[in-house]
């Protein structure tokens, strides 16, 4: 199909997209072992033992027991998932905002990888590579044909280990190599700036360990340089989430003391939760690390700016602050991922994430398969939203919760408008890379961002035409007694204790 949509990502950085977790390192046992189905046990032990009998070459036991376990674990839904040693060592990474690696932020374009910037203060920054600059080998292997994950992989590694990078810099018409020492990279979750005179813009593309530090940084930052700012626009688009925690931070960061941010209900009692704007509920080492932040930013007119790629934390956040009328909420319908899942390790160095819980935002809804409904619907240029409906939402995801609060309905309209942009896609794909490339968040091309701007400045906001709120699901009074599935109790309000951290 020629050139295909665009996937960012940070270099050695593989979380999930979408993943709202809080981090429990209690034991798995609970005291009281649930009754084992004995006939199933009985059926998984022949398996077993005709796997280790007669299969063509002799199965590992080992592999074979993890394997078992993943399987029953990923059946579940789409964000439950089993840790080897590996995948736990990464997801704790991607959690921390640490890796080791050389520290760019990269996309894939016509086959090989091109920077988006280097991370300020990386062994990729100080070696002087630059935004644009495209790379086509990675040690001896060509990145053509690589997929973006790959190349990522090859990129990583243990520090102080050296890994060469061939660049091609276009606007030089030169190709050259630059060998780069690994090391610990601490990503940087949150970016702002001063957009114009007394309006700031603040960015977080994810919530990890480091995120409400890094907000509280740029925030008084913004301050700085101008003290009586008159409204900040909080950029959530394309945001997949991250921790618990750092989501109720950031919300109570312009929330009023106390009042709820989110609700989460499941079967334990430690599921079934209230999360409120107060420091007990997010605060990781006893102090409350927005306690320094200027009493303005509680009453600042605040626009937060999000898309389908607004996911889990990033929803818990806009849907706060959308329910306390405290932000007007511009852009798309978000990603739709109203789930929790809890990390549960199953010895030093393995574990599983499940999902424990749904969550529900202060009125009482449920994102679970829907997502956050704009207070503005505004397309992502001028000329319309010409790929949002490629992107993949959680009810597009095979085995995804329904949420509790009535049957999904198919969005016909959505087939239409994947079909029509898949073929917008194959005439831009015959377009140069440098036009087919979409204006970066926060620049003066942004036109969201614009958008969020003449909001905040009582000027009239280019509202989306084809943008329609995607189908609700039937109301329990809507139903008709041809169901014969009982609909799913809504959830109360109880309380959660908050996360902890991961281990190091």
């Amino acid at each position: 199909m020629g050139q295909k949509l665009k996937i960012a990502g940070w270099v050695s950085l593989g979380v999930v997209a979408g993943a709202l977790t809080t981090v429990s390192l209690q034991t798995v046992a609970r005291g009281v072992m649930s009754p084992m189905p004995l006939e199933e046990i009985q059926q998984l032990s022949a398996v077993f033992g005709l796997i280790k009998t007669d299969y063509v070459e002799p199965a590992d036991d080992k592999k074979l027991i993890t394997d078992a376990i993943s399987g029953m674990v990923s059946g579940l839904d789409p964000h439950s998932q089993y840790f080897d040693k590996k995948s736990f060592r990464e997801f704790q990474e991607g959690t921390s905002g640490k890796f080791v690696g050389v520290g760019i932020e990269i996309t894939q374009e016509d086959g090989l990888i091109r920077i988006v910037s280097p991370i300020e203060g990386s062994p990729a920054d100080l070696a002087g590579l630059k935004t644009n600059d495209l790379i086509t080998k990675i040690d001896d292997t060509a990145v053509k044909g690589l997929s973006l994950n790959d190349a990522v992989k090859r990129m990583r590694g243990e520090p102080n280990t050296k890994v060469t990078l061939t660049i091609l810099r276009k606007d030089e018409s030169r190709s050259f190599p630059v060998t780069i020492t690994r090391t610990e990279i601490k990503t940087q979750s949150v970016k702002a700036k001063m957009i114009e005179p007394g309006y700031g813009w603040v960015r977080v593309s994810q919530f990890q360990e480091r995120t409400v530090d890094d907000f509280v940084r740029k925030v008084d930052d913004l301050y700085k340089q101008d003290p009586n700012m008159k409204g900040l626009v909080l950029d959530l688009r394309n945001d997949p989430g991250g921790l618990l925690d750092a989501a109720v931070a950031i919300s109570a960061a312009f929330l009023q003391p106390n009042v709820t941010v989110v609700t989460t209900d499941g079967q334990l009692a430690e599921s079934k939760a209230i999360f409120r704007a107060s420091p007990e509920f997010y605060a990781r080492r006893g102090s409350d690390p927005i306690k320094s932040l200027p009493a303005a930013i509680k009453n600042i007119p605040l626009v937060v700016l999000v898309n389908e790629g607004s996911a889990s934390a990033s929803e818990i956040v806009s849907g706060a602050l959308q329910d306390h009328k405290r932000a007007t909420i511009m852009g798309a319908q978000t990603f739709g991922k109203g789930s929790v899942q809890t990390v549960r390790p199953l010895g030093p160095d393995t574990g599983i994430k499940l999902t424990t819980a749904r969550y529900y935002t202060p009125s009482g809804k449920s994102i679970q398969a829907k997502g956050i409904v704009p207070d503005i619907m505004v397309d992502e240029s001028a000329e319309g939203d010409l790929f949002a409906a490629l992107r993949t939402r959680e009810a597009d995801l095979e085995k995804h919760l329904s949420s509790g609060q009535g049957p999904e309905v198919k969005d016909e309209a959505r087939e239409k408008a994947r079909e029509a942009a898949l073929k917008r896609l194959d005439e831009e794909s015959k377009k140069p890379a440098s036009e087919r490339r979409p204006p970066e968040f926060g620049s003066d091309k942004d036109f969201q961002l614009q958008q969020a701007l003449h909001q905040l400045k009582g000027e009239p906001v280019q509202v989306s035409q084809t943008k329609t709120e995607r189908p609700a699901e039937k109301k329990d009074e809507e139903k008709t007694s041809a169901s014969d599935k009982p609909a799913e109790s809504n959830t109360d309000d109880t309380k959660l204790p908050p996360a902890t951290e991961p281990k190091k």
